[in-house]
């Protein structure tokens, strides 16, 4: 049967969009990126136990005193594990995708519940939405609103769609008709008889499905954190991409806590928002631990809790008066650094956060995986990265990307990539021993980010020179998992083969074997290299200089990022300045200044 060209053909319809419709993307990523910066703002604004004191009031009311305990301890807790920003981050974006995909889902729901015609329309596209891999909707929505914020929306919203204009049909369709047709014969118009019947009746299976709405949109904020939302997402994709253990749990605890509040807190305003739910709460207010305020008292717990803080000082943030170390030549101007959750990425990224923060930039920098990386530079939306392996490793990316980036040039190299085996796997010393010891592996080797360059050289290159495509598999996975899965063996003192590259702390810390390449399958090694949006050197005279002038020794960089393992999840920078410290004169020597430079041999 010959092949259907789905793939192309979607290629082709993205493309003719993107080339005709980029002004509507632009302006719905305004839109959407407002929206999230007001409700950040005002989330992010009061001091976190202010905050929590404020949700939790809000929880008082409408489940009772118990639920409003218990909130305030979650909410402190998630401040208690230095993620109070993030949170606040999340719930914002689940807050506006929430929003928008109400605004889309309920009319959509109130149009199929009275049309069938349009139910019939709106139903396979409602179960491609929720079969549809989550992941796979981050492609489209990054390629149409770029990085940050706006996709994330984007992705979480359409992935939330679906219960909503689901459970609005339903609970319309639900309602009683002998009561629909009582309204009619008394005149009523089709537009009361929504509002005023069905819109009522059906409202606590709408709010099922705000609820449902909601709570999908949480599941996503972690697969959008791969497209630089950041947030509790961000931080469990940065734990995942450094095998965190600690610190992922940590976020997946700030997770939960947002999800039970939020999950809470809609089903409570669902049955405030019912008759009967209301009578039921009145009869529940004769018990201390069920008893609710009435509103006005829960507005008048949040302006005491306000003005007690506005009297004590806590209320908003401090913007502090620091001033810079070094000498003033950013003066402010920021610059966005995208970096891969690789060790010398991560140590090279902080070290020019440092750098750049010394000499007055404003420095911003987040995590992506290679893809989105990539983009972000070719779209501008970031200024550069530190960790491009080139003319192999990254060569599918600078073959698709590279008339839209500027080189500043390799500083260190060579590197190698290498399948790798613990020392006490005997006889298998080169990739051309494996082919004997396929059985001793269980035919596998673990891989990967099937996205990462050396996974595309090994299948297509290394396994076929050395005759191993029928007896291997490749797993395909993260960084992460090959990392855990050699800890895991190797801790059984079981027989694996992983993908490795030097330079990598792995090898510090496990006694492992480099397979030999007698062939030289893998080619030359790499170098790293310094990759900017076009245009940013020109934009930064002084910076592109530095960046071009920059190179470590291998001691420095492995050194650095020793530092920083030891240091641990959010020491990094810390970590940075304590090895300059050890370390005098490289930061001038990396980014120099003339008349500091002056100065200085004035001095000596």
């Amino acid at each position: 049967m010959p092949r259907i060209h789905l793939g192309d053909w979607v290629d082709s319809g993205v493309k003719w969009l993107l080339d005709h419709l980029s002004w509507l993307f632009d302006a719905v990523k305004a839109v959407m990126e407002s929206m999230y910066d007001g409700t950040d703002a005002v989330l992010g604004a009061p001091q976190p136990l202010l905050m929590a004191g404020i949700l939790a009031v809000l929880a008082w009311w409408l489940r009772g005193l118990t639920a409003g305990v218990l909130a305030f301890a979650g909410f402190a807790l998630v401040d208690s594990l230095a993620l109070w920003d993030e949170a606040m981050s999340t719930l914002s974006l689940v807050l506006v995708a929430t929003v928008l995909a109400l605004v889309i889902s309920v009319p959509l729901g109130i149009w199929a519940a009275r049309s069938r015609t349009v139910s019939a329309t709106v139903r396979p596209v409602l179960d491609l939405l929720q079969t549809m891999p989550s992941m796979v909707l981050l492609i489209p929505a990054m390629l149409f609103f770029g990085l940050g914020t706006a996709p994330g929306v984007v992705a979480t919203l359409i992935f939330a769609l679906a219960p909503g204009v689901r459970m609005t049909e339903l609970g319309i369709r639900q309602v009683d008709a002998e009561l629909v047709e009582a309204a009619e014969a008394f005149g009523t118009t089709p537009r009361r008889i929504l509002w005023r019947v069905q819109l009522p009746l059906a409202l606590p299976t709408v709010m099922a499905g705000v609820n449902q709405v909601i709570m999908l949109g949480l599941s996503m904020v972690v697969i959008a954190g791969m497209v630089g939302t950041g947030g509790l997402g961000g931080a469990v994709n940065e734990a995942i991409g450094q095998v965190d253990i600690g610190h992922g749990f940590e976020a997946g605890v700030g997770i939960v806590v947002l999800a039970i509040y939020l999950d809470r807190i809609t089903g409570a305003l669902g049955t405030q928002l019912s008759p009967l739910g209301r009578r039921a709460a009145a009869k529940a207010r004769t018990r201390v631990w069920s008893y609710r305020p009435r509103p006005a008292v829960a507005v008048v717990g949040v302006v005491v809790l306000a003005l007690v803080a506005g009297g004590m000082g806590v209320f908003g943030r401090s913007a502090g008066t620091s001033e810079a170390a070094g000498p003033d030549i950013g003066k402010g101007k920021e610059i966005r650094i995208g970096y891969i959750p690789w060790d010398e990425g991560i140590a090279s990224t902080f070290l020019w956060k440092e750098i750049l923060e010394e000499r007055g930039f404003k420095v911003t920098t987040t995590q992506y995986t290679a893809g989105p990386l990539y983009t972000g530079l070719a779209t501008g939306q970031l200024d550069f990265q530190t960790d491009s392996w080139l003319p192999t490793t990254h060569a599918e990316y600078w073959k698709k990307y590279g008339t839209q980036l500027d080189d500043l040039g390799k500083w260190y190299g060579p590197t190698s990539l290498e399948l790798t085996v613990p020392s006490y796997v005997r006889d298998v010393n080169s990739l051309a021993d494996l082919k004997d010891h396929a059985s001793e592996f269980g035919g596998k080797i673990v891989g990967i980010e099937p996205s990462a360059g050396m996974m595309g050289l090994l299948k297509s290159k290394v396994l076929k020179e050395y005759g191993l495509q029928g007896s291997y598999d490749v797993i395909d996975g993260s960084t992460s998992a090959m990392l855990s899965e050699l800890r895991r063996a190797y801790t059984k003192k079981q027989p694996v083969v992983v993908t490795l590259w030097s330079p990598h702390w792995a090898y510090s810390d496990y006694d492992l074997k480099k397979l030999k390449d007698p062939r030289g399958a893998w080619g030359e090694g790499d170098g790293v290299h310094t990759l900017a949006r076009k245009g940013f050197a020109a934009d930064n005279p002084q910076v592109g200089r530095w960046l071009k002038d920059f190179s470590m020794t291998e001691k420095q960089l492995t050194g650095l990022e020793s530092q920083i393992q030891k240091a641990g999840k959010g020491e990094e920078q810390d970590a940075v300045r304590g090895w300059l410290r050890r370390h005098p004169g490289l930061l001038d020597h990396w980014a120099p200044v003339a008349g500091k430079d002056a100065r200085s041999q004035a001095a000596g």
